[in-house]
């Protein structure tokens, strides 16, 4: 490289050597994983919040259909609400299990 400045090929160098030192390297890679590992474990959890809202929202519909029944004199479905309320119980646990689930995987992941 006739005519180029000493003093620009010694700071390319430089920054060469920083940015692709092995180091710096698997530091960054690392930090993209753990960070890719954060972003889906934020994704189950924010995924898992829908399921249950939309479940309770069709659990909190159908024992309100049947309480009005019951209101209007008809108790033919009355035993259904026991096991509108196991559905929600599930729901919930099924949740506090993905969230649980996805910190312990995030929290154990090599962050650097």
């Amino acid at each position: 490289m006739n005519g180029t400045n000493p003093k620009v090929l010694e700071i390319i160098q430089q920054a060469n050597q920083a940015v692709l030192n092995p180091a710096v390297v698997q530091a960054s890679g690392a930090g993209k994983a753990y960070q890719s590992v954060a972003q889906s474990s934020a994704i189950a959890i924010q995924d898992a919040t829908d399921a249950l809202r939309n479940i309770s929202t069709v659990a909190t519909t159908a024992a309100g259909v049947i309480v009005a029944q019951m209101i209007a004199g008809d108790d033919k479905n009355a035993e259904l609400l026991p096991q509108i309320q196991q559905l929600m119980q599930g729901a919930i646990q099924d949740y506090a299990a993905i969230g649980t689930q996805a910190t312990t995987i995030l929290t154990n992941f090599p962050s650097h």
